[in-house]
Protein backbone atom coordinates (compact mmCIF):
# COMPACT_ATOMS: atom_id res chain seq x y z
CA UNK A 1 0.00 0.00 0.00
CA UNK A 2 2.77 2.93 0.99
CA UNK A 3 4.22 2.39 -2.31
CA UNK A 4 1.32 1.85 -4.28
CA UNK A 5 0.24 5.36 -2.88
CA UNK A 6 3.77 6.92 -3.86
CA UNK A 7 3.35 5.48 -7.08
CA UNK A 8 0.24 7.14 -7.64
CA UNK A 9 1.40 10.42 -5.86
CA UNK A 10 4.68 10.49 -8.32
CA UNK A 11 1.80 9.74 -11.61
CA UNK A 12 -0.24 12.77 -10.38
CA UNK A 13 2.58 15.29 -10.22
CA UNK A 14 3.75 13.89 -13.70
CA UNK A 15 0.02 14.95 -14.59
CA UNK A 16 0.21 17.92 -13.00
CA UNK A 17 3.66 18.95 -14.63
CA UNK A 18 2.38 17.93 -18.33
CA UNK A 19 -0.99 20.33 -17.32
CA UNK A 20 1.18 23.29 -16.30
CA UNK A 21 2.85 23.11 -19.34
CA UNK A 22 0.27 22.58 -21.21
CA UNK A 23 -1.62 26.13 -19.46
CA UNK A 24 1.84 28.29 -19.93
CA UNK A 25 2.88 27.25 -23.55
CA UNK A 26 -0.45 26.94 -25.51
CA UNK A 27 -0.81 23.42 -28.23
CA UNK A 28 2.22 21.47 -28.00
CA UNK A 29 3.64 18.47 -29.07
CA UNK A 30 4.10 15.44 -26.83
CA UNK A 31 7.72 15.47 -28.25
CA UNK A 32 8.28 19.25 -27.16
CA UNK A 33 6.82 18.50 -23.70
CA UNK A 34 8.98 15.11 -22.92
CA UNK A 35 12.08 17.12 -23.63
CA UNK A 36 10.47 20.24 -21.72
CA UNK A 37 10.32 18.30 -18.48
CA UNK A 38 12.83 15.43 -18.95
CA UNK A 39 10.46 12.70 -19.38
CA UNK A 40 11.09 9.34 -22.25
CA UNK A 41 8.44 9.65 -25.03
CA UNK A 42 7.06 6.19 -23.24
CA UNK A 43 6.25 7.98 -20.22
CA UNK A 44 4.76 11.18 -21.92
CA UNK A 45 2.81 8.97 -24.17
CA UNK A 46 1.20 7.44 -20.89
CA UNK A 47 0.41 10.44 -19.38
CA UNK A 48 -1.77 12.14 -21.77
CA UNK A 49 -3.17 8.97 -22.93
CA UNK A 50 -4.46 9.01 -19.12
CA UNK A 51 -4.98 13.00 -19.31
CA UNK A 52 -7.19 12.36 -22.79
CA UNK A 53 -9.40 9.68 -20.88
CA UNK A 54 -9.60 12.11 -18.32
CA UNK A 55 -10.91 15.14 -20.56
CA UNK A 56 -8.05 17.28 -18.70
CA UNK A 57 -6.64 17.69 -22.30
CA UNK A 58 -7.35 16.73 -25.80
CA UNK A 59 -5.73 16.09 -29.50
CA UNK A 60 -5.52 18.95 -31.65
CA UNK A 61 -4.45 19.02 -35.74
CA UNK A 62 -0.81 18.54 -36.73
CA UNK A 63 2.37 20.25 -35.77
CA UNK A 64 5.65 21.21 -37.54
CA UNK A 65 8.15 18.44 -35.48
CA UNK A 66 11.23 18.24 -35.41
CA UNK A 67 12.82 16.93 -38.88
CA UNK A 68 10.19 17.80 -40.47
CA UNK A 69 7.65 15.46 -39.03
CA UNK A 70 4.08 15.93 -38.51
CA UNK A 71 2.88 15.32 -34.65
CA UNK A 72 -0.01 15.58 -33.46
CA UNK A 73 -0.78 18.85 -30.82
CA UNK A 74 -2.00 18.57 -27.61
CA UNK A 75 -4.14 21.18 -26.06
CA UNK A 76 -5.41 21.64 -22.09
CA UNK A 77 -9.30 22.13 -22.20
CA UNK A 78 -10.00 25.57 -20.43
CA UNK A 79 -13.31 25.75 -21.75
CA UNK A 80 -14.86 23.03 -20.54
CA UNK A 81 -13.17 23.64 -17.17
CA UNK A 82 -14.93 26.79 -15.05
CA UNK A 83 -14.01 28.24 -11.42
CA UNK A 84 -15.54 30.75 -9.62
CA UNK A 85 -13.89 33.64 -8.08
CA UNK A 86 -15.44 35.69 -4.88
CA UNK A 87 -13.22 39.29 -3.79
CA UNK A 88 -13.83 40.35 -0.51
CA UNK A 89 -12.96 43.69 0.09
CA UNK A 90 -14.17 45.96 2.99
CA UNK A 91 -17.25 47.01 1.18
CA UNK A 92 -16.79 45.60 -1.77
CA UNK A 93 -17.81 42.39 -3.27
CA UNK A 94 -17.39 40.86 -6.44
CA UNK A 95 -18.46 37.35 -7.36
CA UNK A 96 -16.86 36.11 -10.90
CA UNK A 97 -17.12 33.22 -13.20
CA UNK A 98 -13.73 32.38 -15.10
CA UNK A 99 -12.37 29.41 -17.36
CA UNK A 100 -9.37 27.96 -15.85
CA UNK A 101 -6.74 30.41 -18.69
CA UNK A 102 -8.22 33.14 -16.62
CA UNK A 103 -10.97 34.28 -18.95
CA UNK A 104 -13.44 36.29 -17.11
CA UNK A 105 -16.38 35.14 -18.60
CA UNK A 106 -19.32 36.80 -15.97
CA UNK A 107 -19.45 39.13 -13.10
CA UNK A 108 -21.34 40.13 -10.47
CA UNK A 109 -21.12 43.40 -8.21
CA UNK A 110 -22.95 43.36 -4.78
CA UNK A 111 -24.28 46.20 -3.57
CA UNK A 112 -21.83 48.44 -1.25
CA UNK A 113 -21.53 46.41 1.92
CA UNK A 114 -21.69 47.99 5.45
CA UNK A 115 -21.34 46.69 8.87
CA UNK A 116 -24.73 45.67 10.09
CA UNK A 117 -25.17 44.29 6.68
CA UNK A 118 -22.04 41.44 6.55
CA UNK A 119 -24.36 38.35 7.74
CA UNK A 120 -26.94 39.08 4.88
CA UNK A 121 -24.16 39.60 1.95
CA UNK A 122 -22.53 36.06 3.61
CA UNK A 123 -26.24 34.53 2.85
CA UNK A 124 -26.35 36.17 -0.88
CA UNK A 125 -22.92 34.87 -1.71
CA UNK A 126 -23.94 31.81 -0.66
CA UNK A 127 -27.12 31.70 -2.63
CA UNK A 128 -25.86 33.13 -5.40
CA UNK A 129 -22.73 30.63 -5.68
CA UNK A 130 -25.51 27.84 -5.16
CA UNK A 131 -27.50 29.33 -8.13
CA UNK A 132 -24.44 29.56 -10.76
CA UNK A 133 -22.82 25.94 -9.83
CA UNK A 134 -26.53 24.29 -10.44
CA UNK A 135 -26.79 26.11 -13.97
CA UNK A 136 -22.88 25.31 -15.36
CA UNK A 137 -21.69 22.00 -14.33
CA UNK A 138 -18.64 23.10 -16.07
CA UNK A 139 -18.21 24.66 -12.54
CA UNK A 140 -15.16 22.58 -10.38
CA UNK A 141 -14.31 24.90 -7.70
CA UNK A 142 -14.10 27.93 -5.97
CA UNK A 143 -11.84 30.68 -4.60
CA UNK A 144 -11.85 33.42 -2.35
CA UNK A 145 -9.67 36.21 -2.36
CA UNK A 146 -10.17 37.81 1.94
CA UNK A 147 -8.15 40.71 3.27
CA UNK A 148 -5.38 40.24 5.60
CA UNK A 149 -4.30 39.81 7.83
CA UNK A 150 -5.75 36.17 7.12
CA UNK A 151 -4.87 33.53 9.76
CA UNK A 152 -5.42 30.59 7.32
CA UNK A 153 -5.46 28.17 10.05
CA UNK A 154 -8.38 29.69 12.46
CA UNK A 155 -10.24 30.73 8.84
CA UNK A 156 -11.00 34.69 9.96
CA UNK A 157 -9.28 38.25 9.25
CA UNK A 158 -7.03 39.21 12.30
CA UNK A 159 -8.11 43.17 11.41
CA UNK A 160 -9.94 44.96 8.74
CA UNK A 161 -9.34 48.69 8.86
CA UNK A 162 -12.65 50.66 8.05
CA UNK A 163 -15.11 47.74 7.95
CA UNK A 164 -14.26 45.70 11.28
CA UNK A 165 -17.33 43.27 11.26
CA UNK A 166 -15.67 41.00 8.94
CA UNK A 167 -13.08 40.23 11.89
CA UNK A 168 -16.56 38.23 12.74
CA UNK A 169 -16.85 35.81 10.47
CA UNK A 170 -14.83 32.34 9.68
CA UNK A 171 -14.16 31.90 5.95
CA UNK A 172 -14.33 28.23 6.95
CA UNK A 173 -17.02 27.84 8.77
CA UNK A 174 -18.72 29.88 6.19
CA UNK A 175 -18.08 28.52 2.98
CA UNK A 176 -15.58 25.11 3.15
CA UNK A 177 -18.78 23.08 3.06
CA UNK A 178 -21.70 25.00 1.27
CA UNK A 179 -20.78 24.00 -1.73
CA UNK A 180 -20.82 21.20 -4.05
CA UNK A 181 -17.90 21.85 -5.27
CA UNK A 182 -14.79 22.62 -3.55
CA UNK A 183 -13.71 26.03 -2.08
CA UNK A 184 -10.25 27.28 -1.62
CA UNK A 185 -9.70 30.67 0.39
CA UNK A 186 -6.54 32.85 0.32
CA UNK A 187 -5.19 35.99 1.63
CA UNK A 188 -6.15 39.33 -1.17
CA UNK A 189 -2.73 39.57 -2.05
CA UNK A 190 -1.42 36.09 -2.34
CA UNK A 191 -4.37 35.26 -4.66
CA UNK A 192 -2.73 38.51 -6.81
CA UNK A 193 0.74 37.43 -6.89
CA UNK A 194 -0.91 33.69 -8.15
CA UNK A 195 -2.94 35.17 -10.61
CA UNK A 196 -0.34 37.41 -12.12
CA UNK A 197 2.32 34.02 -12.19
CA UNK A 198 -0.69 31.92 -13.96
CA UNK A 199 -2.29 34.53 -15.86
CA UNK A 200 0.14 37.09 -17.05
CA UNK A 201 2.24 36.91 -20.25
CA UNK A 202 4.88 39.01 -19.17
CA UNK A 203 5.96 37.61 -15.67
CA UNK A 204 9.34 36.31 -16.39
CA UNK A 205 10.47 35.56 -13.10
CA UNK A 206 9.84 32.93 -10.47
CA UNK A 207 10.73 35.80 -7.67
CA UNK A 208 7.64 37.82 -7.78
CA UNK A 209 5.72 40.79 -5.70
CA UNK A 210 2.10 41.43 -5.98
CA UNK A 211 1.87 44.79 -4.85
CA UNK A 212 -2.41 45.60 -4.03
CA UNK A 213 -3.02 48.94 -3.26
CA UNK A 214 -7.49 49.26 -3.31
CA UNK A 215 -9.62 49.61 -0.02
CA UNK A 216 -6.84 48.09 2.11
CA UNK A 217 -2.46 48.28 1.37
CA UNK A 218 -1.46 44.42 1.30
CA UNK A 219 1.70 42.36 -0.79
CA UNK A 220 1.88 38.37 -2.11
CA UNK A 221 5.46 37.34 -2.47
CA UNK A 222 6.12 34.21 -4.43
CA UNK A 223 9.54 33.34 -4.23
CA UNK A 224 10.55 29.92 -6.29
CA UNK A 225 6.86 28.92 -6.56
CA UNK A 226 6.15 28.84 -3.08
CA UNK A 227 4.13 31.77 -1.52
CA UNK A 228 5.35 33.44 1.62
CA UNK A 229 2.48 32.71 3.99
CA UNK A 230 4.78 32.93 7.80
CA UNK A 231 3.69 30.80 10.74
CA UNK A 232 -0.16 32.10 10.83
CA UNK A 233 -0.53 33.24 7.71
CA UNK A 234 0.09 37.18 8.29
CA UNK A 235 3.42 37.29 6.58
CA UNK A 236 4.45 40.25 3.69
CA UNK A 237 1.63 42.52 5.50
CA UNK A 238 3.12 45.55 3.75
CA UNK A 239 -0.31 47.83 4.13
CA UNK A 240 0.83 47.60 8.08
CA UNK A 241 4.38 48.58 7.88
CA UNK A 242 4.70 51.71 9.47
CA UNK A 243 6.31 54.65 7.11
CA UNK A 244 6.00 57.31 9.86
CA UNK A 245 6.70 56.59 13.49
CA UNK A 246 4.88 59.63 14.57
CA UNK A 247 1.87 59.81 12.45
CA UNK A 248 -1.57 58.46 11.90
CA UNK A 249 -3.53 56.00 14.21
CA UNK A 250 -4.23 53.02 12.74
CA UNK A 251 -6.78 50.61 13.50
CA UNK A 252 -4.43 47.28 14.39
CA UNK A 253 -2.58 49.08 16.75
CA UNK A 254 0.11 50.60 15.24
CA UNK A 255 0.91 54.32 14.11
CA UNK A 256 1.72 55.55 10.48
CA UNK A 257 0.80 52.39 8.67
CA UNK A 258 1.04 52.41 5.12
CA UNK A 259 -2.53 51.82 4.37
CA UNK A 260 -3.23 55.14 6.16
CA UNK A 261 -1.54 56.87 3.49
CA UNK A 262 -2.15 55.57 0.12
CA UNK A 263 -5.57 53.11 0.27
CA UNK A 264 -8.34 53.87 -1.72
CA UNK A 265 -10.28 54.51 1.69
CA UNK A 266 -7.39 57.04 2.73
CA UNK A 267 -7.85 58.42 -0.71
CA UNK A 268 -11.26 58.92 -0.24
CA UNK A 269 -10.96 60.66 3.22
CA UNK A 270 -8.00 62.81 2.04
CA UNK A 271 -10.52 64.27 -1.10
CA UNK A 272 -13.32 64.84 1.48
CA UNK A 273 -11.48 66.55 3.88
CA UNK A 274 -9.70 68.96 1.09
CA UNK A 275 -12.47 69.75 -0.95
CA UNK A 276 -10.80 69.65 -3.77
CA UNK A 277 -13.37 68.05 -6.05
CA UNK A 278 -16.68 69.20 -4.37
CA UNK A 279 -17.12 71.36 -7.70
CA UNK A 280 -17.73 68.32 -9.38
CA UNK A 281 -18.79 65.88 -7.26
CA UNK A 282 -20.63 67.67 -4.62
CA UNK A 283 -21.36 63.47 -3.69
CA UNK A 284 -18.22 62.81 -2.89
CA UNK A 285 -18.43 61.92 0.27
CA UNK A 286 -20.87 59.48 -0.16
CA UNK A 287 -19.13 58.25 -3.70
CA UNK A 288 -17.94 54.41 -3.18
CA UNK A 289 -14.25 54.19 -2.21
CA UNK A 290 -13.78 53.21 -6.00
CA UNK A 291 -15.43 55.73 -7.63
CA UNK A 292 -13.93 58.62 -5.66
CA UNK A 293 -10.78 56.99 -6.64
CA UNK A 294 -11.59 56.97 -10.44
CA UNK A 295 -13.27 60.61 -10.05
CA UNK A 296 -9.50 61.97 -8.43
CA UNK A 297 -7.55 59.87 -11.70
CA UNK A 298 -9.86 61.39 -14.25
CA UNK A 299 -9.88 65.32 -12.82
CA UNK A 300 -6.16 64.71 -12.92
CA UNK A 301 -5.82 63.32 -16.74
CA UNK A 302 -8.06 66.23 -17.67
CA UNK A 303 -5.48 68.69 -16.11
CA UNK A 304 -6.67 69.70 -12.91
CA UNK A 305 -3.44 70.89 -10.92
CA UNK A 306 -4.80 70.25 -7.18
CA UNK A 307 -5.81 66.26 -8.31
CA UNK A 308 -2.19 65.94 -9.93
CA UNK A 309 -0.67 67.22 -6.92
CA UNK A 310 -2.72 65.06 -4.36
CA UNK A 311 -2.07 61.81 -6.83
CA UNK A 312 1.16 62.55 -6.95
CA UNK A 313 1.52 63.04 -3.03
CA UNK A 314 -0.46 59.79 -2.77
CA UNK A 315 1.79 57.96 -5.53
CA UNK A 316 4.87 58.64 -3.69
CA UNK A 317 3.84 57.01 -0.93
CA UNK A 318 3.11 53.51 -2.74
CA UNK A 319 6.45 54.08 -3.68
CA UNK A 320 7.82 54.13 -0.46
CA UNK A 321 5.97 50.74 0.34
CA UNK A 322 7.97 49.49 -2.91
CA UNK A 323 11.21 50.80 -1.39
CA UNK A 324 10.38 48.36 1.47
CA UNK A 325 9.21 45.27 -0.52
CA UNK A 326 12.38 45.75 -2.44
CA UNK A 327 14.87 46.10 0.72
CA UNK A 328 12.78 43.43 2.15
CA UNK A 329 12.43 40.74 -0.17
CA UNK A 330 14.21 41.50 -3.43
CA UNK A 331 11.47 40.75 -5.94
CA UNK A 332 12.70 40.26 -9.57
CA UNK A 333 9.37 41.68 -10.66
CA UNK A 334 6.25 43.98 -8.63
CA UNK A 335 3.26 44.27 -9.83
CA UNK A 336 1.13 46.92 -8.72
CA UNK A 337 -2.62 46.02 -8.84
CA UNK A 338 -6.72 47.34 -7.64
CA UNK A 339 -7.90 50.75 -7.51
CA UNK A 340 -4.68 52.73 -7.08
CA UNK A 341 -3.44 50.85 -10.21
CA UNK A 342 -5.80 52.56 -12.38
CA UNK A 343 -4.37 56.07 -12.13
CA UNK A 344 -1.73 54.54 -14.99
CA UNK A 345 1.58 56.36 -15.83
CA UNK A 346 0.92 59.17 -13.08
CA UNK A 347 1.39 56.84 -10.40
CA UNK A 348 4.16 54.69 -12.08
CA UNK A 349 6.35 57.47 -12.82
CA UNK A 350 6.12 58.73 -9.70
CA UNK A 351 6.77 54.97 -8.05
CA UNK A 352 9.89 54.82 -10.09
CA UNK A 353 10.91 58.29 -8.87
CA UNK A 354 10.94 57.75 -5.36
CA UNK A 355 12.97 53.83 -6.19
CA UNK A 356 15.82 56.47 -7.75
CA UNK A 357 16.20 58.46 -5.03
CA UNK A 358 16.14 55.55 -1.89
CA UNK A 359 17.45 52.44 -3.74
CA UNK A 360 20.57 51.06 -3.93
CA UNK A 361 21.06 51.22 -7.89
CA UNK A 362 22.49 47.66 -8.36
CA UNK A 363 19.16 46.50 -6.51
CA UNK A 364 17.00 48.88 -8.35
CA UNK A 365 18.39 47.65 -12.17
CA UNK A 366 17.19 44.06 -11.65
CA UNK A 367 14.11 45.27 -10.56
CA UNK A 368 11.21 45.61 -12.73
CA UNK A 369 8.28 47.51 -11.55
CA UNK A 370 5.17 47.21 -13.65
CA UNK A 371 0.93 47.68 -13.01
CA UNK A 372 -0.84 45.01 -13.07
CA UNK A 373 -2.51 44.88 -17.08
CA UNK A 374 -5.02 41.48 -16.25
CA UNK A 375 -8.20 42.21 -18.13
CA UNK A 376 -10.11 41.96 -14.89
CA UNK A 377 -9.42 43.02 -11.04
CA UNK A 378 -6.27 40.72 -10.20
CA UNK A 379 -7.92 40.13 -6.86
CA UNK A 380 -11.35 38.34 -8.26
CA UNK A 381 -8.50 37.02 -10.74
CA UNK A 382 -6.45 35.95 -8.23
CA UNK A 383 -9.66 34.65 -6.54
CA UNK A 384 -10.09 32.27 -9.12
CA UNK A 385 -6.41 31.49 -9.54
CA UNK A 386 -6.65 30.21 -6.42
CA UNK A 387 -8.79 27.48 -7.39
CA UNK A 388 -7.72 27.01 -10.94
CA UNK A 389 -3.89 26.21 -9.23
CA UNK A 390 -5.48 23.65 -7.31
CA UNK A 391 -6.69 22.16 -10.66
CA UNK A 392 -3.56 22.13 -12.09
CA UNK A 393 -1.64 20.85 -9.37
CA UNK A 394 -4.72 17.99 -8.52
CA UNK A 395 -6.07 17.33 -11.76
CA UNK A 396 -7.17 13.83 -11.57
CA UNK A 397 -9.13 15.14 -8.83
CA UNK A 398 -11.48 17.76 -10.77
CA UNK A 399 -11.51 15.51 -13.89
CA UNK A 400 -14.82 14.53 -15.65
CA UNK A 401 -13.60 11.32 -17.20
CA UNK A 402 -15.08 10.33 -20.64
Amino acid sequence: MPQGGAHQSLSELNRSRVVEYLHRNGVSSRAEIAHALGLTPAAITKITAKLIDLGIISETGNLEGRLNRRALGLTLNHSQYRVIGVKFARSLVQIGVFDISGLQLSLIDLPPVVDSQIFATITDIRRIITELIRKDPNIVAVGMSVPGPYLRHEGRIAVVTSMPGWTDICYTDEFSNAFSVPTFIEHDARSGALAESLFDPRISSDCIAYYLVGEGVGLGVMDHERLINGDRGAATEIGHVSIDVNGRHCKCGNVGCLECYCSAVAVHQELVESGILNDAHPDIATMTHRDACKALFSASKQGDVRATGLLEKISRYVGYGCVNIINAYNPRQIVIGDIMAQAGDVLLDTVKKVLHERIVPEILESTEIMLSTLTSDPTITGAAAAAANQFLRHPSLFAKAT
